[in-house]
């Protein structure tokens, strides 16, 4: 056994069908008493329902989370929290919501309880993301990982497969870029694995049924489990693509994460054979990034970046964008190796 290093973050998470009831309650216990709920303007209607079981403990809702996290949302915010004396923020929805709640943790000092209904998994870590003039800027930080995070699959039950399948690819991402990387520590390599093989069983059957709380609860606990191997691992080359693309491309996160996944695990793999191996079974494929890949087209989930907008006269500023700093991946991160996975990604070829 090599020698490694584990810190476990301070997770405290509630798991299960109906656990939202709980949390008046549970914001008791934490002596918290004056929520202000978030979302995004699609799911208001999950936060007023939020708001009214908070009842006297809820000062309000903001409904104008966006993707990826525009500062300008976030000052928005932080000023209705201030203005409202709010001392906690209640996230209700994906990772647009649960990041606006990480921005609201870091700049405002206010702690987050996030309600996930998707799978997005951002909830588990501690990093966080805002945009501003064409750029993303990331970083980890301890403050913004939730005080409390309710895991309810029933509030998943209304989420749309167009938008349960990306997201669930999105998950996949983070446990699979754990669980390739020879930095990773077996423990988090151990929860990754186990993610990937709870997300490949559990996505095709919400998928194909969306009405099933057994595979919906699948579904969440893999995505639980990848956000965790991402919340206490690392990130690579993967992250760092989606997030260019994401912040100065303005690119759809989960169908970003979604088509390029198979093509940054294809470009790591002659690195790190043993450990694609593993993915691969994980996958049941006898291929890492042909089985991912398999597994999108199989669902019709986009697997090209033209798909998304992306053109090839638009490669070369992303590969530029992409290794203003350096990037830790299993495969040294080279210009035209970049290049030459973007291109195929365009093309939306199979990766070998």
């Amino acid at each position: 056994m090599r020698q490694f290093e584990f810190s476990m973050l301070p997770w405290n998470v509630v798991f299960g069908a109906g656990v939202l009831a709980s949390l008046p309650q549970r914001l008791d216990q934490m002596r918290l008493q004056r929520a202000l709920v978030l979302s995004t303007p699609e799911q208001q209607g999950d936060a007023k329902r939020v708001q009214a079981l908070l009842g006297q403990r809820a000062v309000g809702c903001f409904c104008d989370a966006r993707m990826h996290v525009p500062v300008e949302v976030a000052s928005a915010a932080a000023a209705e929290a201030a203005r409202l004396e709010a001392d906690c923020s209640v996230s209700v929805g994906g990772g647009s919501t649960t990041g606006l709640g990480k921005a609201l943790a870091l700049n405002s000092s206010l702690p987050l309880i996030a309600i996930p209904t998707t799978y997005a998994g951002s909830e588990m870590t501690t990093i966080w993301g805002m945009t501003e003039d064409g750029r993303k800027r990331t970083g980890r930080d301890p403050a913004v990982l939730p005080r409390l995070t309710l895991y309810d699959a029933e509030l998943t039950l209304s989420l749309p497969p167009a938008i349960a399948g990306p997201s669930g690819m999105n998950a996949l991402a983070q446990a699979t870029i754990n669980a390739q990387d020879p930095r990773t520590n077996p423990i988090v390599m151990t929860l990754a694995r186990e993610a990937i093989a709870a997300i490949a069983s559990g996505l095709p059957r919400v998928m194909r049924t969306p009405e099933d709380i057994e595979a919906r609860e699948q579904l969440l606990y893999g995505a639980a489990l990848a956000g965790a191997s991402l919340g206490a691992g690392v990130t690579s080359l993967h992250h760092r693509l989606c997030h260019t693309l994401g912040g100065s491309f303005n690119t759809p996160h989960a169908e970003t994460h979604t088509i390029l996944l198979p093509y940054t695990v294809a470009y790591a793999s002659d690195a790190v054979p043993e450990l694609m191996a593993a993915i691969a079974a994980a996958l049941g494929s006898t291929s890492a990034a042909g089985g991912i890949y398999d597994l999108a087209a199989s669902l019709g989930l986009p697997t090209s970046l033209k798909a998304i907008g992306i053109k090839t006269t638009d490669l070369a500023r992303i590969v530029d964008l992409a290794m203003e700093a350096e990037v830790s991946n299993p495969r040294p991160v080279t210009r035209d190796g970049v290049l030459a996975l973007l291109q195929q990604a365009v093309a939306g070829q199979r990766p070998d």
